[in-house]
């Protein structure tokens, strides 16, 4: 709202500094300060009116040092994430960007669930909470609106390079680099990037290709199996993650601002031309809505670190994890995930092999055998007597190495 008032008046009246809201570096900045300070100053009227409504954390004896302290702490601050990231969007953003209404999308619709998931447990006294098969189908649904509004609107395209046309349209642009000179056209495209690959780019449709002729008219099915697989496995994947003081979030924020910077290289042609990156018009304005996130999840930190003040329930972790599985969608960098997302996919095996293991034993032996010593991960070095936040501290090193990797990733083929 912000960019069309100052746009205006620096149209109309010259409005001094008025210009500068035109520059995403500028409004990203904006974005991350007005996030923090949303976080911090309203976070702690919110978790004063959390703990006035008694809406506090049932913690479950699972013998972990320091757990039983926690009984009771606020929770459902992931409100206080929320509206960290949609306040500063809604202001600083071009709102009628499609990239930014998918993102907005995405914000509400999975912290919905994730709200409704925490209700259920706090105030209906469920312990489950919202079931599973609802969780899922509330991601799956996100995933459908995801894939159908990127496969088929007008305004996400990609720019592919194209041989010289005969007859030169309005549709297709001539480039000039160190003396070359090429050609490209904005098409609709299942393309996505691919790391450690040399022309670093994979369409989706080509994996049914071994059908034969015809095989493109199922590009779009294989694409939405892509999204929902991504987008429940990494919102998923953050749940779980979210198991002490400030690991999730912290993990959030480094991935976030990875993003952040694959998201402006990719919406920067010049930039995208440097890299032999794929150029994706009109993304940039993503790096606005990635400024909001990472100042959210610094600014929750401020409570949310050891010793926790307030826990973001599944309202906060099942929405970062959407957030982040649908943004690197949207910039076509979802294959990028098991890397940068490390932390969210070890978790998230840990708990797989666990549970499989166990099973298999007790079906194989009569009696359930662990692999580690308590899933998700986490947990494991809990019980060996680890401190939590020097558990975390480490993981957040592991998930600034990971970010490296990824960023890394852009120029290593």
């Amino acid at each position: 709202m912000l960019h069309y008032l100052f746009t205006w008046l620096d149209k109309i009246y010259d409005f001094p500094g008025a210009g500068l809201f035109q520059y995403i570096s500028f409004r990203t900045g904006m974005a991350v300060i007005l996030s923090l300070l949303i976080t911090t100053v309203y976070g702690s009227r919110l978790i004063n009116i959390l703990r006035a409504k008694q809406v506090g954390e049932t913690v479950r004896n699972l013998g972990l040092d320091g757990q039983i302290e926690k009984q009771g702490t606020p929770t459902m601050g992931g409100i206080i994430i929320l509206l960290g990231i949609l306040v500063p969007t809604l202001l600083l953003a071009k709102l009628d960007n499609i990239y930014i209404i998918l993102m907005l999308i995405t914000t509400v619709w999975m912290g919905a669930i994730g709200f409704l998931d925490d209700y259920i447990k706090v105030f209906k006294k469920d312990k489950e909470g919202l079931a599973g098969r609802f969780k899922i189908m509330g991601q799956v649904g996100l995933a459908l609106i995801i894939g159908w509004t990127m496969y088929f609107h007008p305004d996400i395209v990609v720019r592919e390079q194209v041989a010289k046309p005969a007859n030169p349209t309005a549709q297709i642009q001539e480039h000039h680099i160190e003396n070359q000179v090429y050609y490209t056209q904005d098409v609709k495209s299942t393309v996505t990037n691919v790391p450690f690959y040399k022309n670093n780019e994979f369409d989706y449709a080509k994996v049914l290709k071994f059908l034969g002729e015809g095989y493109e008219q199922y590009a779009l099915l294989v694409f939405m199996i892509f999204v929902i697989v991504i987008i429940t496995a990494v919102s998923n994947g953050a749940n779980i993650t979210d198991g002490i003081d400030g690991l999730a979030t912290g993990t959030s924020a480094i991935v976030g601002i990875t993003l952040a910077v694959l998201a402006y290289v990719s919406g920067n042609t010049i930039i995208a031309d440097y890299l032999n990156i794929m150029y994706i018009p009109n993304s940039g304005e993503l790096v606005i809505f990635a400024g909001a996130f990472v100042g959210a999840c610094v600014g929750f930190l401020w409570y949310n670190s050891y010793p926790a003040q307030v826990f973001m329930g599944d309202t906060g972790s099942l929405a970062i994890g959407g957030i982040i599985a649908a943004f690197a969608i949207m910039i076509r960098k979802e294959l990028l995930i098991p890397v940068l997302c490390g932390i969210f996919l070890i978790e998230n095996l840990s708990v797989i092999i666990q549970v499989s293991w166990f099973k298999y034993t007790k079906k194989k032996y009569g009696e359930g055998r662990r692999v580690f010593l308590m899933s998700p991960l986490h947990h494991h070095y809990q019980k060996k007597g680890y401190h939590e936040a020097k558990i975390v501290t480490r993981f957040w090193i592991m998930g600034i190495l990971l970010a490296i990797l990824t960023i890394v990733t852009l120029k290593l083929r």
